[in-house]
């Protein structure tokens, strides 16, 4: 990025956004930190403009995705149990974080996709790109996802 003005901006705008994908990722907020200034990093240094607002987002999600992927290969990545991770996110209401827990004990791949979809509002085919997978296949993992969740709130709502 060439001026400092823009950058800040930019950092303001989307650095929610890339935390929220990096957490859903890697499950830690230390390690999704990490990679949200990694990423924001990566953006200062970056010399070439985006052609536009959407292009600057998408290539902020698919670095973050990357980054994410590398910390995961690197040895020094830990998971942190769910009760850990329950602690670390504030919910207006203990139903979203009843759901949210549900989704992160999702695998991963289920998981990225809900997150992107519902969370960021990617489309199908933007998650492919990101992703590096075909449309239908986030189509499927979507589907696959709600109907887990589904079948684990009723559950729930059986118990209680």
């Amino acid at each position: 990025m060439q001026e400092h003005d823009e950058f800040t901006r930019a950092a303001r705008e989307y650095a929610p956004l890339i935390y929220r994908v990096a957490f859903g990722y890697l499950r830690s907020a230390q390690d999704a930190e990490d990679v949200s200034q990694n990423v924001l990093i990566k953006l200062y240094r970056r010399s070439r403009g985006f052609d536009s607002v959407e292009h600057m987002k998408y290539w902020l999600v698919r670095v973050t995705v990357n980054e994410c992927r590398r910390a995961l290969r690197s040895p020094r990545y830990r998971e942190l149990p769910l009760e850990e991770l329950a602690q670390t996110a504030v919910f207006d209401e203990p139903e979203q974080g009843e759901l949210f827990g549900e989704v992160m004990g999702m695998d991963k791949k289920y998981r990225a996709v809900l997150l992107l979809y519902y969370y960021a509002d990617y489309s199908t085919a933007e998650i492919a790109r990101m992703l590096n997978v075909p449309a239908a296949t986030v189509r499927t993992r979507l589907a696959r996802a709600r109907e887990r969740l589904k079948h684990i709130l009723n559950e729930q709502e059986e118990t209680v």
